[in-house]
């Protein structure tokens, strides 16, 4: 038990540093954006590289924040029927969706962004728009991205296995029956 808590602490570990990524992402994006803005319409100059990195900087807000959003639980979920629920059913609904629909779906978006990114690093692909940039960093946020969740969704599961054993007081909050 203890192994797997340590496994579940370093993916949550590693989770938090590339959220931290994803908050500066969000930040940096916002400053070019207004940058921009400013030099264009003060200076009357314009450059596509600095649309293109924003587009880049979005890329990674979304695909590196994606396992913190699932690590803290404020992920999107449909209520109707998980609300009604007891903390035992919340929590094997969680199990059975980490494990039936997150992790396929992860381990095959991973599966079919990589050869994508491969193609754009090796060829050194540059977007055909003028001042554009080299395409692969915002390719590779999709490999990547779906890799931190499919690590977040491992370490999700682990934490309701252990959970549902009586073997962790995580930070999800279930109600537990009275025994």
């Amino acid at each position: 038990m203890n192994l797997l808590l340590g496994i579940t602490k370093a993916i949550d570990g590693l989770t938090d540093r590339f959220g931290g990524l994803a908050k500066w992402a969000v930040f940096l994006s916002c400053f070019i954006s207004a940058a921009n803005a400013l030099v264009r319409y003060l200076a009357d100059y314009s450059s596509n590289a600095f649309l293109e990195i924003q587009w880049y900087l979005f890329a990674a807000c979304v695909m590196l924040g994606a396992a913190q959003v699932l690590r803290v639980n404020e992920h999107v979920r449909v209520d109707l029927l998980y609300g009604r629920l007891t903390g035992k059913g919340q929590a094997i609904l969680d199990l059975v969706g980490l494990c039936v629909f997150l992790m396929p779906v992860m381990v095959a978006m991973i599966w079919f962004s990589w050869p994508l990114f491969m193609k754009m690093y090796v060829s050194g692909e540059v977007s055909s728009n003028a001042g554009g940039l080299i395409r692969w960093p915002a390719m590779l946020m999709l490999p990547l991205g779906f890799t931190l969740v499919l690590l977040q969704g491992i370490s999700e599961a682990i934490k309701r296995a252990l959970w549902l054993a009586h073997k962790y007081e995580g930070e999800f909050h279930y109600e537990r029956p009275l025994q």
